[in-house]
């Protein structure tokens, strides 16, 4: 059963990943990513420096997903260009993500020149879509904004890059965003970050659940799942066909991966059930997406990619 998946020039052994923030913060648990069954692995989004990040407790599991306010913690952007750039030299042929997320564009621009100076080989990801630093807007909501850093992103970057994108919700934004994004060579979009600001509450307590911004975080889990195969699909019916869409959100099972997959995603992102369930998962989901296709009769997943039927 073929299972492969290829975003820019590479191919990918299956289409399962983590997402950034879950099983990639430190040497330990990307090790742990780098011996799974997952295709690849994207890093924690970085910062130029060390991040301590929002105080805590900052990510609680609650019925159907989680809710969190990590503020970006991070190890700094050097330490995960180091661990990539080794991982590549002793696994030649493999290839990683390496995400990004600067407090301020000039971040951004500093990481994106030093990566495209580096022996980086990889695809690198723009996280413009982080909902949980206090006073910092998101970048993906802000179209102009998101323009702009992109044209001067491509005024000198050379490598492979994508862009992870905040959850959109009405027609005319998904319309937007996908002309500006097809006015540069992406390699890819990811859909979607967790839904930002939502609120968890502990009714016998009276009191919310995570302590940063007065309870309010990001909603990753099943409650995310219709939003995160909207925007897939809405992104993949909308973007240039050079450009692939990874899907993240509300995948718990392997029917979860089918259907991103279904919607048009290239790859599959894990969050909050990977940090509920612990690296075993991914074993887990390509059994149950084997045992799926098996049944619906497809040898490999380009025979149902994108093919959702309209009624």
């Amino acid at each position: 059963m073929n299972l492969t998946s290829r975003i820019a020039n590479y191919e990918f052994e299956n289409p399962l990943m983590n997402a950034s923030g879950v099983w990639c913060d430190n040497a330990e648990k990307l090790d742990e990513m780098v011996q799974s069954p997952a295709g690849s692995f994207v890093t924690k989004s970085a910062t130029p420096d060390f991040r301590e990040g929002n105080p805590s407790p900052r990510y609680v599991e609650v019925p159907l997903g989680s809710i969190n306010s990590m503020g970006l913690p991070n190890l700094g952007f050097d330490f995960y260009l180091d661990y990539s750039i080794t991982f590549q030299n002793e696994n030649p042929g493999q290839i990683n993500f390496l995400s990004i997320a600067g407090m301020a564009p000039e971040e951004n621009i500093l990481m994106l020149k030093k990566i495209n100076d580096s022996e980086f080989k990889g695809i690198t990801e723009l996280n413009l879509s982080c909902p949980n630093v206090p006073g910092k807007p998101q970048i993906g909501y802000d179209f102009e904004a998101t323009e702009t850093i992109l044209t001067r992103a491509f005024e000198f970057f050379k490598k492979p890059i994508g862009v992870k994108l905040p959850p959109y919700f009405d027609i005319a934004h998904f319309d937007e965003m996908a002309k500006i994004l097809n006015k540069f060579p992406l390699q890819y979009v990811n859909c979607i970050n967790s839904i930002g600001n939502g609120l968890y509450i502990d009714a016998d307590k009276e009191e919310v659940v995570i302590k940063p911004k007065d309870g309010f975080g990001g909603i990753g889990g099943a409650y995310v799942k219709p939003t995160a195969l909207a925007n897939v699909r809405a992104f993949y019916t909308r973007l240039n066909k050079g450009i692939a869409v990874i899907g993240c959100g509300g995948v718990e099972n392997g029917r979860d991966v089918f259907e991103h997959l279904l919607c048009g995603a290239q790859m599959v992102q894990v969050g909050s059930q990977l940090a509920k369930e612990g690296i075993t998962i991914f074993d887990r989901l390509l059994q149950e997406l084997k045992a799926i296709m098996e049944e619906k009769g497809y040898s490999s997943i380009e025979d149902f990619r994108g093919k959702l039927k309209s009624i």
